[in-house]
């Protein structure tokens, strides 16, 4: 049985802009990009910092990303793959709206990590 952790009011969420959410004990990076949720570690580990949800949402290569506020690295918010660091890879993590309320799942979405 998934385990979901309420985090915010979906009216909360501005378009593009992050918010981050503690979600079983770790720090989750929230954006709202049209009417999809993604949810990502906030945690930078290029700068070492929990910065992410501070960062600028936008397209690389037709990817739709999270750009790093301190060293400007790029990470992928379906798969969590940082775009210039191949071996950098970030976790992400369901997320879902019940009755107006945004969930997110503290267990990490395998599905991305094999992508």
């Amino acid at each position: 049985m998934e385990q979901w952790t309420t985090v915010c009011s979906q009216n909360d969420l501005i378009p593009y802009l992050g918010v981050c959410a503690l979600v079983a004990e770790k720090q989750v990076a929230l954006f709202q990009v049209g009417d999809s949720l993604y949810a990502i570690d906030n945690y930078d580990p290029v700068s070492r910092a929990n910065v992410l949800s501070r960062g600028i949402v936008g397209d690389l290569k037709g990817e739709l990303v999270v750009a790093s506020p301190v060293y400007k690295q790029h990470y992928s918010l379906l798969t969590g793959q940082c775009q210039e660091e191949p071996e950098i890879k970030l976790s992400v993590y369901p997320v879902r709206v019940l009755d107006g309320m945004v969930q997110v799942s503290p267990n990490p979405d395998t599905r991305a990590q094999a992508a």
